[in-house]
C-alpha cells in the first residue's frame, strides 16, 4: 500500500473533477452512442449533473474556508478483486462478443464512479481517498446486470446508489465505523427488486448475461482459479466452499427425490457460481469468525435455491436468484459473529480451524480443502461442461417416465432449438405441445391448436414429418409422425446450453451425439 496526500484549492478541485466530467461527456460523442439520442443523453446528462455538483461543492468550500484533501491509498483488496473480475470478463468476452463491444461502457461507469465518489465524500468531509476502490464495484455490477441503450441512464443511477449506500449507510462493527452493505450487491438487489415489481426485466441484458456466461469451455475451472488469490489473501475460501457445498447437496437430494435436476441443466448455474466467487465474498461486509463465515456461505447457497424456486413459481426471470439476498446477509453478519460466541461453537472454531496457526496458514489450508472438494465435484460432474441436464436425451427419458416438470422443460428446450433453426426440434416441440395440452399438465400449453405454428416452422425448415403433422393436426388426428434429427439439426440440438459448436463435420457430430445419449448415432 502506498499513500500520499495533497491539498486542493477550489479551482484545482473543480479542474480535477472536471477532468472526469469531460471524459464522461466525451463518451456521448462516440459513433455507437450518438446515433441514439436517449443513449447519448445518458452520458451528457450525467456529466452536467456532476459538473453542477462540483461547482457547488467547491464554491461552498471556498466560502467556508474548508481545505479539501486528496489522499492516495492503494488497497490490495481492491486491485486483487478487480484483477480476478477483469480476467473473467476477458475470458467470457472471447466467447460472447457483446462483452468486448460494451467495454467502453464499463470504462464510462468507472469515470462516473470516481467523480461521483469524490463529490459525495467532499460534500461530507475534507479528505477523499483515491485508489482502486471503484474498480471492483463497477466490474462486479457489470458481471450481473446491464441496462439496454435506451435506458442506460439507469446504469449510472445503479452505480450512484452503490456508492451512496457505502458512504451513508454505516454501523459500528467491533469498534469501527464501516459500511453495512456490499457496494455492488446492494444496488443490484434494489434494482432487481424494482425490475421484478414493475415487470421491466426486458430493460436489461440480465437474462442474456446469465445464459452466455456458460458459453466458454471449462468456465467453472476458470472461476475457481481466478478466485484463489483473493481467497488466500483475505480468507474467504470458507464462504465460497460452504455456499457451493450447500447448493450442491440440495441438488443431489432433489435429484434423488424427483429424478430431475433442480436447476435443470446444472447443479449450480454458472452465474450463481460466479456470485459465490466474486459477489458476496467482500471481506469488509462479511463475518469475522470462520464458523460465522461458513454459516454465511451456507445461507447464501440456500437462498439462491429458495429464490430460484420462488421466482420461477411467480413467473419472474430466475436470473435474480443470486442478487436479491446479499444485503440481507450483510445485515446478519454481526448476529452471526455473536452466535459463534456460544460455548460449543467457540470450542469448535478453536479446535477445527487451527487457531494456533497463522492467518496465511489457515487460509492456505482452506484453499487446499476447497481445491479437493472442487476436484471431486468436477470428477462426478457436479460442476463442469458435461452435466447431463444439458442434453435432450436425458429429458426425453425423464419425460417418458413422467418425472416432475420433465415434459414441460423438454418442450421448452425443443422450442428454443426450433427458433434456432432445427426442423426436427420444431416437429418434436409441436407434438409434445399437443400432448401437454391434452393432459392439462402445463398451464402455458392449453390449446392443441397452438402447436400449428411450431409445426409449420418445422415444415418451412424442410423437415418432412413436420409437414405431415401440420395436416394431421388440422384434420384432428390423434397420432403424429416422429422423425430422426438430420445433420442440419445436430449442430443446434447438441450444443445444450453451451456456446456454438465449431467442429461440424459428420464424424464429430455423430460422436458428440453418441456421447450425449443419442443411441441411433453410436453405430
Amino acid at each position: 500500500m502506498r499513500s500520499g496526500a495533497v491539498s486542493l484549492s477550489p479551482l484545482r478541485g473543480v479542474c480535477l473533477v472536471g477532468f472526469f466530467v469531460i471524459g464522461l461527456a466525451a463518451f456521448g460523442f462516440l459513433d455507437d452512442v450518438r446515433q441514439n439520442s436517449g443513449f447519448q443523453w445518458s452520458f451528457l446528462g450525467a456529466a452536467v449533473l456532476l459538473f453542477a455538483w462540483s461547482v457547488t461543492v467547491f464554491a461552498l468550500a471556498r466560502h467556508t474556508g474548508r481545505t479539501l484533501t486528496l489522499k492516495v491509498i492503494l488497497r490490495k483488496q481492491h486491485y486483487v478483486q478487480a484483477s480476478a473480475q477483469v480476467v473473467f470478463l476477458l475470458y467470457w468476452g472471447w466467447y460472447w462478443r457483446p462483452v468486448y463491444d460494451s467495454a467502453f461502457l464499463i470504462v464510462a461507469q468507472l469515470v462516473f464512479a470516481y467523480a461521483f465518489d469524490m463529490l459525495l465524500c467532499w460534500s461530507r468531509r475534507d479528505t477523499y481517498v483515491l485508489g482502486f476502490g471503484p474498480f471492483p464495484v463497477i466490474l462486479s455490477i457489470n458481471l450481473f446486470l446491464w441496462f439496454v441503450d435506451d435506458w442506460f441512464f439507469l446504469q449510472f443511477s445503479l452505480v450512484a446508489l452503490g456508492f451512496a449506500a457505502k458512504e451513508l449507510i454505516q454501523w459500528n462493527k467491533q469498534g469501527q465505523q464501516v459500511h453495512i452493505f456490499n457496494p455492488s450487491s446492494f444496488p443490484l438487489a434494489v434494482f432487481s427488486l424494482a425490475l421484478i415489481l414493475t415487470g421491466t426485466s426486458d430493460l436489461t441484458w440480465g437474462q442474456d448475461i446469465a445464459i452466455t456466461q456458460f458459453f466458454p469451455p471449462h468456465v467453472y475451472l476458470v472461476l475457481f482459479l481466478v478466485g484463489l488469490p483473493g481467497q488466500y489473501l483475505f480468507g474467504v475460501a470458507s464462504m465460497t466452499m460452504s455456499a457451493v457445498i450447500a447448493t450442491y447437496a440440495f441438488g443431489l437430494l432433489y435429484f434423488a427425490a424427483t429424478g430431475v435436476y433442480f436447476f435443470y441443466d446444472s447443479y449450480i448455474p454458472v452465474a450463481v457460481f460466479l456470485g459465490m466467487h466474486l459477489l458476496f465474498t467482500d471481506p469488509s461486509t462479511a463475518p469475522r469468525s470462520e464458523v460465522a463465515r461458513i454459516m454465511f456461505g451456507v445461507l447464501y447457497g440456500l437462498s439462491t435455491v429458495a429464490l430460484y424456486a420462488l421466482l420461477g413459481y411467480a413467473g419472474v426471470p430466475t436470473f435474480y436468484d443470486k442478487l436479491l439476498f446479499v444485503p440481507v446477509l450483510n445485515l446478519s453478519v454481526q448476529l452471526l459473529d455473536r452466535l459463534t460466541l456460544a460455548r460449543w461453537l467457540r470450542h469448535f472454531e478453536r479446535v477445527a480451524f487451527g487457531r494456533s496457526r497463522s492467518q496465511p496458514q489457515r487460509n492456505l489450508a482452506y484453499i487446499v480443502v476447497w481445491a479437493a472438494v472442487f476436484s471431486v465435484m468436477s470428477a462426478v460432474q457436479g460442476v463442469g461442461d458435461r452435466h447431463p441436464g444439458q442434453w435432450v436425451p436425458f429429458w426425453q427419458e425423464a419425460c417418458s417416465q413422467g418425472r416432475t416438470y420433465a415434459c414441460s422443460y423438454l418442450a421448452d428446450m425443443q422450442e428454443t432449438y426450433c427458433r434456432s433453426g432445427s426442423g426436427w426440434a420444431c416437429n418434436e416441440a409441436g407434438i409434445l405441445h399437443v400432448a401437454l395440452a391434452r393432459s392439462g399438465k402445463d398451464r402455458r400449453r392449453l390449446d392443441p391448436a397452438d402447436a400449428a405454428g411450431t409445426l409449420g416452422r418445422g415444415c418451412d425448415l424442410g423437415f418432412d414429418s413436420a409437414c405431415q403433422n401440420v395436416a394431421r393436426l388440422a384434420s384432428g388426428f390423434n397420432s403424429f409422425e416422429h422423425g430422426q434429427p438430420t445433420l442440419q439439426d445436430y449442430p443446434i440440438i447438441l450444443r445444450g446450453t453451451k456456446g456454438p459448436i465449431k467442429d461440424r463435420s459428420p464424424a464429430a457430430l455423430y460422436a458428440r451425439a453418441c456421447n450425449q445419449g443419442w443411441d441411433n448415432t453410436c453405430s
